[in-house]
């Protein structure tokens, strides 16, 4: 089969998968009587009958071009890789640090409702929340220059 038709398969799978339907709803228009019980299994049938198709078929058009791939995936893989592991570290650190801020801030608030010579220390527990994002960040910045 040729590379050309590849982009047609999940035309063909769409088709298939939506005809019984089509067909269910235009027997509903004319009034004839419609099992929806025949409907759904024969919607679920192509379904599941397209979707084993294509699993045959696709590592046929895959398999040829899997050598030429895995050379520049092995390249590919370290670098996704080391983003995926430098957008972890910041990610992770940022919602740490609003757990940590949103239940220090209030806190502080409350503190210097009270009494006003409590606010340098409330705002260094505030500090020190948001100090684990620069943390992650820097972690970050190190995954991706190194």
């Amino acid at each position: 089969m040729d590379k050309a038709y590849l982009f047609l398969m999940p035309l063909v799978a769409v088709a298939l998968i939506i005809i019984p339907l089509a067909v269910a709803l235009k027997r509903k228009k004319a009034g004839k009587p419609v099992s929806i019980k025949k409907s759904i299994l024969i919607n679920a049938c192509s379904f599941i009958g397209c979707m084993a198709l294509m699993i045959c078929i696709m590592p046929a058009f895959v398999g040829a071009e899997a050598a030429e791939a895995a050379e520049e995936a092995v390249d590919g893989l370290a670098q996704g890789l080391q983003y995926i592991g430098a957008a972890l570290s910041t990610g992770l650190a940022t919602i740490g640090t609003g757990i940590a801020v949103g239940g220090a801030a209030p806190a502080a608030i409350g503190a210097t409702s009270e009494d006003e010579k409590n606010f340098t220390k409330s705002l260094i527990f505030v500090a020190l929340g948001e100090g684990v994002a620069i943390y992650g960040l820097l972690i970050s910045i190190l995954i991706l220059f190194s």
